[in-house]
């Protein structure tokens, strides 16, 4: 029989997660229960806020004295951390599900996160139709907006509880019976508007073999395929939208943090550079867009995106910091520059095309890259033209196979 676990704050929500527990048993599934709150459970869990808080560092009946929520928080959330993953590996359970505010999603989340991808993951959250990425990270967590706090049993959230239980109860219950056959696995970055390339690429790699991940270049997409890159997925990385250094660089909403580029480098997997989308940086709405840049050239891609132009000064700041991540590669390193325009909208007669911009990025490349480690190749050809992409994926392959014959 699947097993759900219920995590949370059993003194606080004892009844909302008594009532929850129900509506899961009744559905045919057991329930294993972790008390993450400070005081005493409203009923026994099979794991006990001491064990939780023992996990974190500390004693409970300390954090109950001391009476600072931000130190409890901190600790057991540190111990869900480290406790979930290990009852999980133990077979404890196979889904899991958590109901809280803010507090109570800051403690559950970090366990969740730690669980593999696949594992079935809700978080029923009062933060949940905010910015949710400090709480899901690079994981699959599903968060579901609690709509009203989760406190007490009435005709609202008994709809919502009873919709979350019945989804994670479906996540558990039903699994897919389709077979994917083990192929060597690709990731490959993605955006809007260098999707023509980086569609001709995963094909001509399908077609050989391979099976490729494709990340969208939305800063969580970014992160999430450098954890994976660390965590060893991967054989090779096709990185040709490196677009979120221009949201690092420049303010945008889109960033992926200052450690992007370096996964691959790293761990010495072959990797397929270009400058994809660095010609934008990424907004909000039109009105959302700082006034500091009022006066530069903007493009409504759709009512809630909007891209402004990359400068050539800025370009340079890309360029510098691209060949920085890209000199610390020891082997297995390819950087591609399409000299023809690096997006769909930088192109002859597009809205953003510059060549002044353009040759900014490709010089600083030129002068900055270490090109006894990089190997820098150049095309007189679109990012989005069929030839450069195709280049771009064989590329990849001579690498790959390069490492696979040095073993």
């Amino acid at each position: 029989m699947k097993t759900v676990a219920l995590v949370g704050t059993f003194d606080s929500k004892g009844v909302e997660y008594a009532y929850v527990k129900k509506i899961i048993e009744n559905l045919g599934l057991k329930t294993f229960t972790v008390h993450m709150g400070v005081f005493e459970p409203l009923f026994t869990p099979d794991v006990s806020n001491t064990e939780v808080a023992k996990a974190g560092g500390a004693d409970i009946k300390e954090i109950a004295a001391k009476k600072d929520r931000a130190w409890a928080t901190e600790v057991l959330s540190k111990g869900m951390e480290k406790l979930i993953p290990q009852l999980y590996k133990e077979g404890k359970f196979d889904g899991i599900i958590a109901f809280g505010g803010s507090g109570g999603t800051s403690i559950a989340t970090p366990g969740m996160r730690a669980l593999p991808i696949g594992v079935p993951k809700v978080m029923v959250s009062t933060v949940a139709s905010g910015n949710t990425e400090q709480y899901v990270g690079t994981s699959d967590i599903v968060m579901m907006p609690s709509v009203v706090d989760v406190s007490g049993i009435n005709s609202l959230s008994t709809k919502i509880f009873t919709n979350a239980a019945f989804a994670i109860a479906g996540m558990v219950m039903f699994e897919n019976k389709t077979v994917i056959e083990k192929k060597p696995l690709v990731a490959a970055t993605m955006f809007g508007v260098t999707t023509p390339c980086v569609n001709f690429a995963r094909e001509y790699l399908e077609a050989r073999g391979f099976e490729v991940l494709v990340f969208h270049a939305t800063g969580t997409g970014g992160k999430s395929m450098e954890d994976l890159i660390s965590s060893g997925f991967f054989e090779g990385v096709l990185d040709l939208t490196t677009t979120e250094w221009a949201d690092e660089v420049i303010g945008g909403v889109l960033a992926a943090g200052p450690h992007r580029l370096e996964a691959a480098a790293k761990h010495s997997v072959p990797q397929v550079v270009s400058v994809g989308a660095l010609d934008m940086c990424n907004f909000g709405a039109y009105d959302t867009v700082p006034a500091k840049f009022a006066n530069r050239t903007l493009y409504k891609h759709n009512p809630t995106v909007t891209l402004m132009r990359t400068t050539p000064e800025e370009n340079v700041l890309f360029g510098k910091k691209i060949a920085e991540k890209l000199n610390m590669a020891h082997v297995y390193t390819t950087l591609m520059l399409p000299l023809n325009g690096v997006s769909m909208i930088d192109a002859e007669g597009q809205a953003f095309y510059s060549k002044e911009a353009d040759e900014a990025l490709f010089n600083t490349l030129r002068k900055d890259v270490n090109q006894k480690v990089v190997k820098l190749e150049e095309y007189k050809l679109h990012i989005n033209d069929k030839e450069f992409a195709e280049k771009a994926a064989q590329n990849l392959i001579d690498l790959m196979n390069k490492k696979a014959a040095a073993k």
